[in-house]
């Protein structure tokens, strides 16, 4: 874990640890890739709800890693249950729910242009 990964990054009185945002990120990264085998060509996953619990802290050049494993599927909601991890220490966990979207109708349905 880098510096641009603390609160005190994004607020200086706050202390050096490991933030939530930052946690969140890794889940939704590690859900991410755990969808991606079942997403066909022009496919990806999106997240639509968040809910974590983030209980431990953890300081700088710590290594953390998050874990996805999908509990259920809901029509085209998918929910994943997310851990962070320093070593064997959880640090965070929940619930984190995505859904499978065509990029291309995706962003014509939203008017947003493509990069």
């Amino acid at each position: 874990m880098q510096f641009e990964h603390t609160l005190t990054a994004h607020q200086h009185q706050l202390p050096p640890v490991y933030s939530t945002p930052d946690m969140i990120r890794l889940m939704e990264t590690a859900g991410f890739y755990a969808l991606q085998p079942f997403c066909e060509p022009g496919e990806i996953s999106v997240g639509t709800a968040i809910h974590v619990d983030h209980r431990a802290p953890v300081g700088m050049n710590a290594v953390v890693r998050a874990t996805a494993e999908v509990e259920a599927v809901e029509g085209r909601f998918i929910k994943i249950k997310v851990a962070a991890f320093e070593g064997k220490r959880e640090l965070g966990s929940g619930q984190i729910t995505r859904a499978i979207i065509k990029v291309d109708d995706f962003l014509k349905k939203n008017d947003i242009p493509k990069p």
